[in-house]
This record gives structure tokens, sequence and C-alpha cells, in this order.
């Protein structure tokens, strides 16, 4: 068996709108936190975060939140590429509850991991069609912060 090894991608710095509480849903708090814009930056693929998509988070009894992101970017060289990203976000109650309030966290204080998905169409990044990735990441009171790795 070959073990995986995780390549370092991108770092993603993805804009946020003010989060849309929709209440409880079957399995707890749901909302959705709208996607405005951001960066990403990486060894191979730079570009802008595109002002649209959103994160569909259901929000736990235990104030584990799960991440259900769908969003895209646009390369330096104009391909688009639509990133899907799921993970979980958790932490002692009371780091969680200064996360929600936007301030200032250390990500190494709480749990932020994700896997995503990326799409396009563009022959020059088809590779990443094909490729896993998996990611941690840090919620600021606007932003998100995520460093993207490839599994290899």
């Amino acid at each position: 068996m070959v073990t995986p090894v995780l390549t370092h991608f991108c770092d993603l710095t993805v804009e946020l709108a003010d989060i849309m509480e929709m209440g409880e849903g079957r399995a707890g708090k749901r909302r959705i936190i709208p996607i405005i814009g951001g960066t990403v930056r990486g060894p191979k693929i730079n570009g802008k975060i595109l002002n649209l998509g959103a994160d569909w988070q259901t929000v736990f009894s235990d104030g584990m939140a799960e991440l259900d992101t769908r969003y895209a970017f646009e390369t330096d060289d104009g391909a688009i590429i639509e990133i899907r990203n799921f993970g979980y976000r958790h932490g002692s109650p009371e780091v969680i509850a200064a996360v929600g309030r936007g301030e200032p966290v250390d990500p190494s204080q709480y749990y932020m991991r994700t896997h995503a998905r990326l799409e396009t169409g563009d022959e020059r990044y088809a590779w990443v069609n094909r490729m896993l990735f998996v990611g941690a990441g840090g919620r600021n009171r606007n932003s998100v912060e995520i460093s993207l790795y490839a599994v290899e």
C-alpha cells in the first residue's frame, strides 16, 4: 500500500457576509453564511474567490458546526474552479463562544477541518478534477482562512 502524502495546494481567504439565521431544523440550528469574495494563493494556483456561494451550516446542541460550502474562484489566468468543501468546527464552549462573537482566537485552540472537491472544465487545471483535498482552517469575524492540501 502507498501511504498518502499531503502537499500544500493553496491558502484561501474567504470573505463572508453577515450570518442569516434560519432557526432550528431537524438536526440543529441552521444558518446560511454568504460567500462574497476573497483570495486564493498557492505555489501552483492564484486567483480571486467570486461573489457567490455560501456555507450552509448546522450547529448541533453540543456546539459542533457542520460546514457545507459551495463556491467558486477565478484563477489569475481566467479559469473558473468550483469548490465544494465539507467539514467540522468544534472546541470548548468558551472558545467556540469567542469565535461566535468574532473575537480573534488562535485556530490551534479549536478543531476546524475540511475535505474539498474541486472541479473545472478548463483543461489547464483538469488535474484538480481527479484529486482529493483536505484543509485546516480558522474563523475570523468576517472571513475564514483555510489551507488546502492535495492528498497524493
